[in-house]
């Protein structure tokens, strides 16, 4: 490529960046009594915020949502086709509902606006159709409108999910300085020191070692695999030739496959571990960065991951290896008593 192509390439990248920021200027100066009455509907609430949206909506909304725990408020994410299969329940009276939609007519938002008022929640839309379904059925009303896209087809959601964040972060930031919440409060909600430590290790540095780890041969029994399992404590046990560590790598069979072969009816009293064990299962190397492998757990949706080095079992590592045993919980989130 030559000098001149890599600079149109720049300037096109520049393009791109100067329409975000003309619809973040626009949006800047037309934000208005609505933002006011948003915050306000927060800081009365004695519940949480719910963030909801679809699409590239629905990833701006989780953000929100991340920006605001953090900087000390109580938010979820809901999906909002979810919400009308059952997950509506998350939503308790005197919830604020940050419901995001570029248009305002989305379908699922706009069906979902009379449940949650059902609910009790109060609904703050953050849309650029001000005259939309969404926008009359709120409480209150930010305007996220841009002239345009910087996709060159005015297609592609960008100008306006930029603009929609950034007034997500306008609200966590207004919430925390009226809430007065201080450095130490950010630092208690980012135990990162000790978090942050562990995901710039090596895999190497917090997996189990192999001769540690819970390991059958491929010839044994189910039932002897699985009690191996169970002593275990990892919900897996990792198949290797004869059973023992530093050889090669055949499977991987987790209190998953368990409950699926049963549920399938497969009877596990015959043959040996090897007809039921995942072949080939997703392994990462000895040098793979702890976040890494957390991204990799979090993307394929498994708590576990041997560490192999040219197919030789080196250990296993575990999602809380990863998060520090014992330093990580998960709470259900429930309504209070009415």
């Amino acid at each position: 490529m030559d000098q001149d192509a890599r600079q149109k390439i720049v300037e096109r990248g520049r393009q791109v960046l100067a329409v975000e920021i003309q619809g973040l200027q626009r949006v800047g100066q037309r934000l208005d009594d609505g933002f006011a009455q948003a915050v306000e509907l927060i800081l009365a609430s004695k519940g949480k915020i719910v963030a909801t949206g679809i699409g590239k909506s629905g990833i701006i909304a989780r953000k929100i949502v991340a920006t605001l725990n953090s900087t000390g408020a109580n938010a979820i994410f809901l999906h909002p086709v979810e919400a009308l299969h059952g997950d509506l329940g998350t939503v308790c009276p005197g919830d604020v509902v940050l419901a995001l939609s570029n248009s305002g007519q989305t379908d699922e938002l706009v069906n979902l606006t009379p449940q949650l008022r059902g609910h009790g929640a109060k609904i703050v839309a953050l849309t650029g159709g001000m005259g939309s379904a969404l926008a009359r059925a709120a409480d209150a009303v930010i305007d996220t409108g841009v002239e345009r896209e910087a996709c060159p087809f005015n297609l592609a959601p960008t100008a306006s999910t930029t603009a929609c964040m950034a007034v997500g972060d306008a609200l966590a930031v207004v919430l925390m300085e009226i809430r007065a919440f201080k450095p130490e409060d950010f630092r208690r909600h980012h135990p990162g020191g000790n978090l942050g430590q562990r995901l710039a290790l090596a895999v190497s540095e917090v997996m189990i070692p192999a001769d540690k780890t819970p390991l059958a041969a491929p010839d044994d029994p189910v039932q002897k695999a699985v009690a191996v399992m169970d002593a275990g404590d990892l919900g897996s046990v990792l198949i290797t030739s004869g059973g023992r560590p530093g050889t090669e790598l055949l499977g991987l069979f987790t209190d998953g496959d368990l409950r699926r072969a049963m549920v399938a009816g497969r009877d596990l009293s015959v043959g040996p571990i090897e007809r039921f064990m995942t072949r080939r299962p997703l392994v990462i190397g000895p040098t793979t960065m702890a976040a890494d492998a957390l991204h990799l757990m979090e993307e394929r949706l498994i708590t576990v991951l041997p560490v192999v080095d040219q197919g030789r079992l080196l250990g296993i590592v575990h999602l809380h290896d990863v998060l520090g045993r014992g330093s990580v919980s998960f709470r259900a989130i429930t309504c209070p008593a009415q």
